[in-house]
């Protein structure tokens, strides 16, 4: 059985698949969905109620007598930490879970997932799931059996009719609108009992947390506390009561009487009861902070970051817009907005950056005002979608010569470095998305600087003003010890990351790099490209619009 590949945040597609579905789209899709009727109306918890859960009362607890009305944040670098803080705030809920993810895998991270929302929901919890569909399918019974569980409800955005086989055939083959069913929700966000949340980049995978064999991503969320948490759900309602969240049951067959119900919970939790989790090799994180299960656990949440932060949401109805918008909806505007307040410098980290015009112009008039502009991104040889990237390539020269600091991760240099994590024989990969602005405040959240999360996808992103945050974000992008030398930038640090710039001639590009020992490294040859790949892209292209990369 060949390797399962790593899953994304936007349509892969290799050139035959690409070919085949541009015939079978002119051929037309399969069966329609039947109507979505009505669905009921919920919402999160009050503040009030928030508040007097136990989790509430650890929030208020944690909160600083002089940080009244703020939000306390705390950054979540490390895959299996992540994990452990979702499975944690799963078992100490008592009142709500509501998880919004884009891709829910049936591996070992998305069983022990779904078992606890099983589990919360069998003390009392009322639990709300909502799915993306382009991924549904693959993990549709276990949804339908946590959906047999009391005070579950599961909700699938905006669902294709094709129920079954690979996502991209579910796209091309499902009746309607191709565009339409391309608008795919790419939110995170996990909030239990209304008092504390998860956002960020990461999914329901296990790669996403260090677990797999093959691939593993660089990824961050957040733990938000405090009055963030309010509009963060907020959010979630917002989609959760959309007109593009159809219950499960309209879209297959749910079981119903109290044996069928049994037994469909009988057979989830079967499925779900083996689920061995990867274990962080390390008792503290790279910032010095341990467990967060451990701390809820002693009733106080250590090491928060107490600021003002903005939620920057798109509509759920952005996925009902036939035709795609010209300019950004909220997420990315209001992210846009952000950075456009710098007077020193902005740090991007994107693992699919591809600017267009406009963002490139913006670009050039940040550099002529003296703005540094540095980008963290992926390389060829640790992208996930080599088309995407093959887009940004073409975009490395005009950056390079306005002045754009470009950095792209090295797999093997991150790999011996382990300042990111012990990824074993496992591809480290690129998948965060965030940004520091001028050492005082920082971005966080769903949205990649593309035209998928600009005019496709939804998104989310929190912009959030705290220079702490922003300082121990410059210390995961540095190497132990590494500083920068003229205090206006957060440098990547040598062992992990190529930086690309432009040979004496103006033309050719160069990655340079230093290794673990500190000796130089330099190649005029990208790092893992070949004909045959260089090839395979260009044939690509001549089929994928960049817009739907």
């Amino acid at each position: 059985m060949p390797p399962r590949r790593t899953p994304s945040n936007r349509l892969s597609i290799g050139w035959p698949t690409a070919l085949l579905l541009t015939l079978l789209l002119l051929l037309g899709g399969c069966a329609a969905l039947p109507p979505r009727g009505e669905a009921v109306v919920s919402q999160a918890l009050p503040t009030e109620a928030a508040a007097a859960t136990p989790l509430g009362g650890i929030a208020t607890l944690s909160r600083p007598a002089d940080a009244a009305g703020a939000s306390g944040f705390r950054l979540l670098p490390t895959g299996e930490y992540a994990l452990e803080a979702r499975l944690a705030l799963a078992a100490r809920a008592t009142r709500t879970l509501d998880l919004q993810i884009y891709h829910l895998h049936r591996d070992r991270a998305g069983r022990a997932v779904l078992r606890a929302l099983a589990e919360a929901a069998a003390r009392g919890v009322r639990v709300r799931l909502l799915a993306d569909d382009f991924y549904a399918a693959e993990v549709e019974d276990l949804l339908a059996g946590l959906a047999a569980h009391d005070g579950v409800e599961v909700r699938l955005f905006n669902p294709m009719s094709l129920r079954w086989g690979a996502p991209v055939w579910r796209l091309a083959l499902s009746r309607g609108d191709f565009e339409l069913n391309n608008h795919r929700m790419h939110n995170k966000l996990f909030v239990a009992d209304g008092a504390m949340a998860l956002f960020g980049g990461r999914n329901v995978a296990d790669e996403y947390y260090m677990g797999s064999d093959e691939a593993n991503f660089i990824d961050m969320d957040v733990l938000g506390a405090g009055a963030v948490v309010g509009e963060l759900s907020a959010v979630f309602d917002r989609y959760w009561n959309s007109a593009q969240a159809w219950p499960l049951q309209r879209v297959r067959p749910v079981a119903h009487g109290a044996e069928d119900r049994a037994q469909a919970r009988r057979s989830f939790d079967a499925a779900v009861r083996d689920a061995p989790l990867p274990r962080a090799p390390y008792a503290r994180d790279p910032l010095g902070h341990g467990p967060v299960g451990a701390q809820l656990a002693a009733g106080r949440l250590e090491g928060l970051a107490w600021a003002e932060a903005r939620v920057h949401a798109d509509p759920p109805e952005k996925a009902a817009q036939a035709t795609p918008g010209r300019d950004p909806s909220e997420a990315m505007a209001g992210l846009m907005r952000a950075m456009a307040t710098t007077r020193r410098y902005v740090a991007i980290v994107s693992p699919y950056f591809v600017p267009n015009e406009a963002a490139l112009a913006n670009m050039r008039e940040a550099r002529r005002h003296g703005i540094h502009l540095i980008v963290v991104t992926n390389s060829l040889a640790s992208t996930d979608e080599p088309l995407v990237h093959a887009s940004y390539a073409l975009r490395r020269p005009e950056l390079l010569k306005m002045g754009v600091e470009l950095y792209e991760i090295s797999p093997a240099l991150i790999s011996r470095s382990e300042h990111f994590g012990v990824f074993g024989r496992s591809v480290p990969r690129l998948h965060a998305k965030v940004a520091i602005v001028d050492g005082l405040r920082v971005l966080v959240g769903s949205v990649n600087l593309d035209a998928r999360s600009a005019i496709g996808n939804t998104e989310m992103g929190v912009v959030i003003d705290s220079p702490q945050l922003a300082t121990e974000l410059q210390r995961l992008m540095q190497a132990p010890g590494a500083h920068a030398t003229d205090g206006t930038s957060a440098r990547p640090p040598a062992v992990a990351m190529y930086r690309v710039s432009l040979a004496e001639d103006g033309q050719t590009l160069r990655w340079q790099a230093r290794d673990a020992d500190g000796q130089g490294i330099t190649t005029t040859d990208e790092p893992g490209s070949s004909a045959w790949l260089r090839f395979k892209l260009w044939l690509q292209s001549l089929v994928v619009p960049e817009r739907l990369l």
